[in-house]
């Protein structure tokens, strides 16, 4: 079943951010992961929020994701990812009618 990662980031140390969102792609392409949004400040049409980007990326179920996110390589440049942001992570499954 598909999943759903949905990470919200409140940006602390942009160069450190930045060298992680450089490295990025390198590694996520290695995966079956799609990038279906990247955007800095989004509407927020209810409610507060006090973040500066949402990311949302879709794998083809957990193992595919958890192949990624545990991934050597990722765990690698993901240290620069928690230097430069404070993040919310969530994990979502898709819907199934």
């Amino acid at each position: 079943m598909t999943v759903y990662v949905i990470v919200q980031l409140k940006m602390t140390d942009r160069a450190a951010y930045d060298r992680y969102q450089a490295r990025f792609f390198d590694v996520f392409r290695k995966f079956s992961g799609r990038l279906l949004s990247a955007y800095e400040q989004p509407a927020v049409l209810e409610g507060t929020w006090d973040r500066d980007k949402l990311v949302l990326m879709s794998f083809p179920d957990e193992a595919a994701f958890r192949a990624w996110s545990e991934s050597p390589e990722y765990v690698e440049i993901s240290s620069d990812r928690k230097a430069g942001a404070q993040g919310i992570v969530l994990l979502t499954k898709g819907f199934a009618p």
